[in-house]
């Protein structure tokens, strides 16, 4: 993925009948999406504009222009919305930035050595979650991108700092939770 184009919501499911969509906004502000044009697929090549945006319990139901019916709604399914970054401001301080600015960066370990590097970064519903391509290969490894795991995340100088601990490394067993 291109750190040139911003991921600023997915299109969820349909919505009732008539072309509605749900919405999963990233954005802070989710009028931004009716701000921000042109809102694109990732590649920039599909141009869409929300034309109307209401809140709904955990998403936000959307019209796009131009999407009418069930069927059209239906094929939009899971469609990235993405404005190009020139677009955006510039984050306000150091310990702000952009989930895209993830990708690409070392992952090091608390110690300092070397762990891996980010290949993207997820949202499946209960909080953010990094994937990290082991430094020295194999199957990539999902940790919660939170401050306890990432406790530093160091644009400028390329790199985050992770502490995974035991339950992310392959060979560890399973946690002892089950046993009382």
């Amino acid at each position: 993925m291109s750190n040139d184009r911003i991921l600023l919501a997915r299109i969820g499911a349909p919505h009732g009948v008539r072309g509605e969509v749900r919405l999963f906004v990233f954005a802070d502000d989710p009028d931004s999406l009716k701000r921000y044009k042109p809102l694109t697929d990732e590649a920039g090549k599909r141009v869409f504009k929300v034309k109307a945006l209401r809140p709904a319990k955990d998403h936000f139901v959307a019209r796009i222009e131009g999407v009418d019916t069930r069927e059209a709604a239906e094929a939009l399914t899971n469609q990235g919305l993405h404005v190009s970054r020139d677009l955006l401001p510039e984050p306000e301080d150091e310990d702000d930035f952009y989930h895209a600015d993830l990708i690409g960066l070392a992952a090091v370990t608390t110690e300092g050595a070397p762990f891996g590097k980010i290949v993207a970064v997820h949202d499946f519903g209960a909080g953010d979650i990094i994937e990290v391509a082991p430094e020295g290969g194999g199957k990539t490894l999902m940790l919660p991108f939170t401050k306890a795991v990432v406790p530093t995340v160091d644009i400028k100088g390329g790199r985050v700092v992770v502490d995974p601990a035991e339950w992310a490394r392959e060979e560890a067993p399973p946690p002892d939770a089950d046993q009382g």
